[in-house]
């Protein structure tokens, strides 16, 4: 399989970025040619196209598959095993939005939480915990908005990306009701 010089491009810059996201280059190249490609790959094809060891593939693909970020599938005929990736983008957003919150947020709230649960033998540890509650507070909110995120349709997620930068005025106008509706309550009383 031979890369087109932009999708070259994309699969490499992908390998770059994977190593700031916290995965290896390969399994970021890996996984940036089954979003391009047109048809499921199997691990020969990948090899073949990118260059790395075979065993580099296989641990890849294992890596992409425990992120649910590539399907397996079997071509008739063929004992290969193939993978691609899901075609909508939402859900492979909404995927990556739950994995990380399963390996990153949630064993910090469960730390946080059990730290919190004993109370501070002085008062450097008690500002260590006023601090340990503000940031439990915040992921906490930040794992419950995962959460919802999570029960919208792909559809729903993307007419709320829409939104974009409507968002801080529609605040900001319910800031400015509550203020008006607040006031009047004042005057009548």
């Amino acid at each position: 399989m031979k890369l087109t010089p932009s999708v070259q491009a994309f699969v490499l810059h992908f390998g770059e970025m994977g190593s700031r996201w916290g995965i290896n280059r390969t399994v970021g190249q890996i996984y940036a040619l089954l979003f391009l490609s047109k048809d499921p790959l199997n691990a020969e094809q990948i090899t073949e196209t990118l260059g790395v060891s075979r065993s580099n593939v296989s641990m890849g693909l294992k890596e992409l598959q425990s992120w649910r970020l590539v399907r397996l599938q079997h071509l008739q005929g063929d004992r290969r095993e193939y993978f691609s990736t899901p075609e909508d983008i939402i859900e492979i957003a909404l995927t990556l939005v739950e994995e990380r919150r399963k390996r990153e947020l949630d064993p910090t709230l469960t730390l946080l939480r059990q730290t919190l649960m004993e109370p501070p033998i002085d008062s450097a540890e008690e500002h260590a915990h006023d601090r340990m509650k503000q940031m439990c507070n915040l992921m906490e909110q930040v794992s419950k908005w995962s959460h919802d995120l999570q029960q919208l349709t792909p559809k729903e997620v993307d007419r709320l990306l829409m939104l974009g930068s409507a968002v801080p005025n529609l605040l900001k106008m319910k800031d400015k009701i509550s203020r008006v509706t607040g006031s009047k309550k004042d005057k009548n009383a």
